[in-house]
């Protein structure tokens, strides 16, 4: 069973043991840059669908409270973000990997969604995430669990 504990742009402590509903909680490498926008904006657009299945939405990233408070009012984003600076839950759901960046190796989240349960208990995941239509289809497979 899973459990964190982090602090969301909106000033909420956010613990996943205390869910009242299954979860979407998407990693994504970093706010207000062109992929991590399209994935927000997309999970922006379909939240109201979301939420009629019964599901809550929430975006992490490392990037602070501040960073996040400034991404969420400048794309109106309906859902938390939270801030894991220090890299626990990221390395909690193993998402912090080696990756290329212009012939430079870096270290960062690899983008990945993860279908968590109110048991704490991952239903499903997508790792390597590609932006265009992911949302569509996390859409799809709670909309049909």
């Amino acid at each position: 069973m899973l459990d964190f504990t982090l602090m969301s742009h909106n000033g909420e402590q956010f613990t996943l043991s205390k869910i009242a509903e299954p979860i979407v909680l998407f990693f994504y490498p970093r706010d207000d840059t062109p992929g991590c926008t399209i994935e927000n904006q997309d999970f922006a657009r379909l939240s109201p669908e979301f939420k009629k299945a019964g599901y809550e939405v929430i975006g992490i990233s490392r990037d602070s409270i501040k960073s996040h408070c400034k991404f969420a009012e400048k794309f109106s984003l309906p859902f938390k973000l939270l801030s894991d600076e220090d890299e626990t839950v990221c390395s909690l759901f193993d998402v912090m990997k080696e990756k290329n960046m212009y012939g430079k190796k870096v270290r960062g989240i690899e983008r990945s969604t993860f279908i968590i349960d109110t048991h704490q208990n991952i239903i499903k995941e997508w790792r390597k995430v590609t932006v265009p239509n992911h949302a569509q289809e996390v859409l799809e497979f709670v909309k049909n669990t």
